[in-house]
């Protein structure tokens, strides 16, 4: 992430508003993001970590950048500190739901973002974008400026997120309503954009008349997009990413990726800090629902100019 998008990252979150009568806290909360050298989880940990200091919270922000082991190392450094409640976006769905079990047998609230885990009923929420409902928009943009036929290539997200899954199957509901669109390729690049360059240039090699890629998120897209300007074949390519970071809507701006939709991470965040606020403070849910789903935005040059600060699309 350029040191200009986070400088613009931090004076936003400086900024956000008092919430009138908030109760002022006396205590740590403790934040675990994945890899916060990816803009998204850098996002998603400022965001979290002003809003709990607004509310009074000491912080610490951690990271497992997917490590089950370094989140369970964490986790228990939370409970060894006494935090009053951890935000977390869990490594593995399967395997953060030890890690969870864990902080609530200690009596700490979790509240999970982003990420689910396959268990219901341990975390106090989980605040997560409607992936089904973004993968949707995203493939019915992608289909409006490809066309209704030709070869295209899919890069799919780490398998342990249920995020990838997800979303790659939003894409297929769309797109295989076309039968004349043709899927040449996937290969997984794990939300990596070095990784998403390399398995680019692959499927380049045996696919040399693709037309199109989609991707699960905008770092594996912005790595295809460097890889096809280097193969020289990214002139009239239509490239699709998801996350809507700032490096993707220069992107988009530039003409070089055709939209990004964007996950309301800056949203969630606060509101999973808010939500476990609430919580400490009367011992009852804000929410009912554990699982809150929060409805993705679709960002193309039409729009562009609205993205006000990262992960922010104003009115």
């Amino acid at each position: 992430m350029n040191t200009k998008a986070k400088q613009i990252l931090l004076a936003a979150v400086a900024t956000l508003p008092l919430m009138a009568g908030a109760s002022w806290a006396d205590g740590l909360m403790t934040i675990i993001v994945n890899d916060p050298s990816n803009p998204y989880w850098f996002t998603e940990g400022q965001v979290a970590k002003a809003t709990a200091e607004e509310l009074g919270y000491t912080t610490t922000v951690g990271a497992h950048k997917g490590d089950t082991n370094t989140e369970s190392t964490l986790i228990d450094t939370a409970i060894t500190n006494k935090a009053k409640a951890i935000i977390l976006d869990p490594a593995n769905a399967d395997g953060s739901v030890g890690a969870v079990k864990k902080a609530i047998d200690a009596g700490i609230p979790v509240f999970l973002v982003n990420a689910e885990i396959n268990q219901s009923g341990l975390a106090k929420a989980q605040l997560v974008s409607n992936n089904a409902q973004g993968a949707a928009l995203g493939a019915m943009q992608w289909v409006e400026v490809l066309g209704d036929s030709g070869k295209y290539v899919e890069l799919f997200g780490a398998p342990s997120d249920n995020n990838a899954q997800t979303r790659s199957n939003g894409y297929e509901t769309v797109l295989s309503q076309y039968p004349d669109l043709e899927k040449a390729a996937m290969e997984v690049a794990d939300w990596d954009r070095t990784k998403g360059y390399n398995k680019m240039q692959s499927m380049l090699q045996a696919n040399g008349d693709i037309k199109a890629v989609i991707s699960g998120n905008d770092e594996m897209a912005l790595g295809a997009i460097a890889a096809l300007k280097e193969a020289g074949k990214l002139d009239g390519m239509v490239v699709g990413g998801f996350d809507g970071s700032p490096d993707a809507v220069e992107a988009v701006k530039a003409g070089e990726m055709a939209y990004t939709v964007l996950q309301p991470v800056a949203i969630f965040s606060e509101e999973a800090v808010r939500q476990a606020d609430h919580f400490i403070n009367t011992g009852e849910l804000k929410v009912a629902d554990e699982k809150q789903l929060f409805d993705c935005l679709i960002i193309t040059s039409d729009n562009a100019d609205k993205y006000t600060a990262p992960f922010v699309l104003s009115e």
